[in-house]
């Protein structure tokens, strides 16, 4: 639904009888699936053919099969030796929720704790075959990348905790505290498997806090694929939608007037492309800039450094605006995203609406954001915000996962700085957030800005980055959850 993949670097079919797994066939001899010189290791291969399978499975909305997802994981944790019990597939509409606990212990003489939540999603958006140069449904290696709808949003980290799970499970490891895994599968369109769970089960998914691989990542640099920076995800602006329409008698077309529902609504679109809301800042994006400036080169790292040590350098915030990756760090943001209108080539249209969707700066009202979207379009249009946004605060720096997390990314891209990064998607995170369940995006890919295809056309993720993932989420969990 909205990219749940930081702009940062990177970062079950159900019918009335049940769910139904879907058998993936094996890879067929010639597709180009292993190019690479150097074979992988046993649990790295074991991931790859995990992240084949779940890629190979079309669960985008409408076709019913993120339960089949579901079981196919399901069965893992099962073989792997799970209780039956720990295992629970929670069917919702055409969708599925899967929860896993891998259950711990307490070291003697210590209180037992709550246990930490693993999100991921197992849905994907839509992909048209015959857009993509490659089947989206196929995982394929080719020069250096896997290619395929949800490698990197977000069947490619689901699978990546999948297997830091499982391998320490095969290992005898047993965590300090329970680990709960979460998979949920609509982050993409209406978030209600999220919210479902935490209204309905919330004994199973109940944490004291929350990491989630659909945020956070690291950056590469577009020049050499040097690491720059890893951005730990404490915050997300609240996702809404907006219609504006405007409305008209409308007529025969034969006899035009001055007064037309789709020039109306295109003068509206037009004041909401121009318009700019005021710069807002928190320590979460200031942390960020103050990092991320330092290994950014040329004028947008100078603009950066600049915000940070003013945020009201109005120069500086101009910089940002005109950078895609930068400007939800600094503003709400509004964007017109889908249009109709008329109802005859013949007539003139009596109503015209277009789909505009916001993303606000944590701590913004969404009515104070209709009502200035309201007054910028003008009295012919009237603003109507769609379905049920959900607002969610940023969570604490807690310093135990900041430690940890800049340890297992120092260990693996030594130097490499750890900041705290507001993201301006949305995810599963923001439900749990405003539950009061603190969640940090601690995504296990560093990609260049320039590969991220999430949502989009050919889908890729770096073959060594998605490998990294996986020793990434195995040392992870060991940091949070090992014995001292």
């Amino acid at each position: 639904m909205r990219t749940a993949r930081l702009l940062l670097a990177f970062v079950l079919l159900v019918s009335g009888r049940g769910l139904l797994a879907v058998d993936v066939p094996a890879t067929p001899a010639g597709r180009p699936l292993e190019t690479a010189s150097t074979a992988p290791k046993p649990d790295e291969a074991e991931a790859r053919e995990m992240l084949r399978r779940t890629i190979a499975i079309k669960s985008s909305a409408g076709l019913g099969q993120v339960p089949a997802v579901a079981e196919y994981l399901a069965s893992r944790f099962r073989a792997a030796g799970f209780p039956a019990e720990d295992v629970h597939l929670l069917p919702l509409g055409e969708t599925a929720s899967l929860v896993v606990r891998f259950r711990g212990r307490a070291p003697a003489g210590s209180a037992k704790k709550k246990p930490i939540a693993l999100l991921g999603h197992m849905d994907v958006v839509t992909a048209r075959p015959e857009d993509w140069k490659r089947d989206p449904f196929t995982l394929i290696e080719e020069n250096g990348y896997f290619y395929g709808r949800g490698t990197s949003d977000d069947k490619g980290s689901v699978v990546a905790i999948t297997s830091a799970v499982l391998r320490l499970k095969a290992e005898g490891f047993l965590p300090t505290r329970d680990l709960v895994l979460v998979f949920t599968g609509d982050e993409e369109t209406g978030m209600e498997t999220v919210q479902d769970l935490l209204k309905n089960h919330r004994d199973l998914v109940d944490a004291e806090y929350a990491l989630n691989g659909d945020a956070g990542g690291g950056t590469l640099s577009e020049e050499d694929g040097r690491p720059l920076a890893y951005g730990l995800q404490t915050a997300e602006k609240t996702y809404v939608t907006f219609e504006l329409t405007a409305r008209n008698p409308g007529g025969h077309s034969s006899r035009p007037r001055g007064d037309n529902a789709i020039y109306d609504l295109a003068d509206a679109l037009e004041a909401v492309k121009t318009h700019r809301f005021p710069v807002m800042w928190n320590d979460t994006t200031l942390a960020w800039f103050r990092s991320s400036g330092a290994t950014t080169p040329g004028p947008r790292g100078e603009a950066m450094r600049r915000f940070a040590a003013s945020p009201l350098d109005t120069a500086a915030s101009d910089v940002l605006f005109d950078s895609p990756s930068d400007v939800g760090k600094t503003r709400t943001t509004c964007v017109a995203t889908m249009l109709r209108g008329g109802h005859a080539e013949n007539a003139l249209p009596q109503s015209a609406t277009a789909t505009v969707n916001c993303r606000i700066f944590p701590g913004v009202k969404v009515e104070d954001v209709r009502s200035e979207l309201e007054r910028v379009a003008g009295a012919a249009v009237t603003v109507t915000t769609m379905g049920h946004p959900q607002a969610s605060d940023a969570s604490p720096l807690r310093p135990d996962v900041l430690a940890a997390v800049t340890k297992v990314v120092q260990a693996m891209h030594p130097g490499v700085p750890v900041s705290p990064i507001q993201e301006s998607g949305g995810t599963d995170g923001l439900y749990f957030r405003a539950a009061g369940i603190p969640t940090y995006g601690v995504g296990e890919i560093f990609m260049k800005e320039s590969d991220v295809f999430a949502h989009g056309l050919n889908e890729r993720i770096p073959v060594a980055a998605f490998y990294d993932g996986l020793e990434h989420w195995y040392r992870l969990l060991k940091e949070v959850a090992g014995p001292r």
